[in-house]
Parts: C-alpha cells; sequence; structure tokens
C-alpha cells in the first residue's frame, strides 16, 4: 500500500499511523479513510504488531469530514473497505481490529475523528484538544458510531448534551466525562500515547488481544456472554509459550519476554 495522506511508522511492536493533510487541518477525503483502513489492516493481520498509536501531524486531529466529497458514497449507502483493511470506525464487530489502539487528541478533533475516537481504547489530550460531533449543525447526524457509543462512554444525558447540540468538549471536560484518560501539555499528547502503546507492546500479546476481545463482547452482547467465554477462551492461552514465560519470569523476579506463542 502506497500511502500519502496518512504516515505509518513502525516502532518495535508499535504502529504509529498519522493523519499528514495538516494544510487542510486533516480533513478526510476518501483516500485518507481508505489508507487509514489500510494501515488498521496492517495492524490487525502482522504478528509483529502488538498496539497501534492513531495521531496527527499539524496543530489540529482533524476538522472532519470533507462533506462534498462524501456526498455521493453516502448516498449509495455508505463506502466498501477492501479486503485485507480493517474499518477504524469499528462499525462491524464481527471485522474489528483484534488489537488496541491508542489516540493522541490535539487541537480540533471534529466529527470522524471524534467516532474515531470512540472506537479506540486508550486517548490521551493534549489541553489544546476541542472534540465536537458537528453532523447536527450540518443536516445531518453522525453514523460512524457516536450515536451507539457515546452514551456508553458518558451517559445518556451527556452524551444527548453534545449530541444533539453539537458543543465542543474541551479537554478538562473531556477527562472529567472520562472521554479521555489523561490530558498533557500541547505538543506532548503522541509522546505519551507512545509511551502507552509501548507499555501495552511489553505484555503478553495474546493476553491483551484475549483481554480486548472479552471486554468487546462483554459491551456488544452483554455480561452474561463475556462471562459465559470467560474458561473458555482462557484455555488456550494456558498452553501457550507466553504462559510458561509469565510463570518463569514470576518466579526468578525478571521483567517477562513474551513472543505472541
Amino acid at each position: 500500500m502506497e500511502y500519502k495522506k496518512i504516515t505509518v511508522e513502525q516502532r518495535g511492536h508499535v504502529l504509529l499511523m498519522g493523519l499528514n493533510r495538516p494544510d487542510k487541518m486533516n480533513a478526510f477525503d476518501l483516500d485518507m479513510f481508505y489508507e487509514l483502513a489500510a494501515a488498521y489492516g496492517e495492524l490487525h493481520h502482522n504478528a509483529e504488531l502488538r498496539c497501534g498509536v492513531l495521531f496527527a501531524h499539524g496543530k489540529h486531529f482533524t476538522s472532519g469530514l470533507e462533506l462534498d466529497k462524501w456526498a455521493e458514497a453516502f448516498t449509495k449507502g455508505g463506502i466498501d473497505i477492501p479486503g485485507s483493511s480493517i474499518d477504524p470506525l469499528g462499525t462491524n464487530e464481527d471485522k474489528r481490529c483484534k488489537k488496541p489502539v491508542v489516540m493522541a487528541v490535539t487541537g480540533r478533533c471534529y466529527t470522524i475523528g471524534f467516532e474515531l475516537l470512540l472506537a479506540t481504547d486508550i486517548r490521551v489530550a493534549g489541553d489544546d484538544a476541542r472534540i465536537a460531533l458537528l453532523e447536527v449543525k450540518r443536516g445531518i447526524y453522525p453514523v460512524g458510531g457516536g450515536t451507539v457509543r457515546l452514551f456508553e462512554e458518558i451517559g445518556w444525558g451527556n452524551a444527548m448534551r453534545y449530541l444533539l447540540t453539537g458543543d465542543e468538549i474541551n479537554a478538562a471536560e473531556a477527562y472529567r466525562l472520562g472521554l479521555v484518560q489523561e490530558v498533557v501539555e500541547p505538543g506532548q499528547a503522541l509522546e505519551r500515547a507512545v509511551q502507552l502503546a509501548t507499555d501495552i507492546s511489553k505484555r503478553a500479546p495474546l493476553g491483551v488481544m484475549a483481554a480486548l476481545n472479552s471486554a468487546r463482547i462483554s459491551r456488544v452482547e452483554g455480561a452474561k456472554a463475556a462471562l459465559e467465554r470467560l474458561l473458555p477462551d482462557l484455555l488456550p492461552l494456558i498452553k501457550s509459550e507466553d504462559a510458561m514465560e509469565g510463570v518463569l519470569s514470576f518466579m526468578e523476579r525478571r521483567e517477562a519476554n513474551f513472543k505472541g506463542k
């Protein structure tokens, strides 16, 4: 895949995915979305990669969709994600990226940016962040998962407060509501996101993916479904080389060196 509107960089077991149209405030056209989906596909399929970091070049994460570029796609019922790619919005629960993604939020993070945030697992925001679902101000409504996930994150009333007005949420309020897990100085969000992703990448990859999958099952299918899967999904892990390494590292009082096997 040739990337022109995002950057892709591997650091150890971490894949950095950067929106790269700073002159357009990282506004999403279709090509940018397809490239990001391809990068998520690489994260999903590449056994060497264990965690992703989503960020943006420039001052702003994204000003949102270039609606004139997306209008035809919406009229036709949406877009098709190529086979090896993964929808970064995660709207198909049967085909989500199986590895965690940490997001660094900077400046304006509108519409699709907010919905990408809701589809990631850990979020770090610069204190200059301004997050909003503006769709109701444009005559449409969020169709990338915002109407489904926002109230799960911050409660019904809080979600409706911002979903139905299109008002901005600043970094401090986003932290209070639980939308972001840390707020840092401007320019430090990416560094902190990479630190968190690197920490995750040092943990047992099979265990990390199993924990993430279990939590997603609970969120989508309910606690009963997730509880029923706990022991059956644990059995393959117990037999893994990483489980043996975990025990040995504990006994030898050293940091584990996991292989994802």
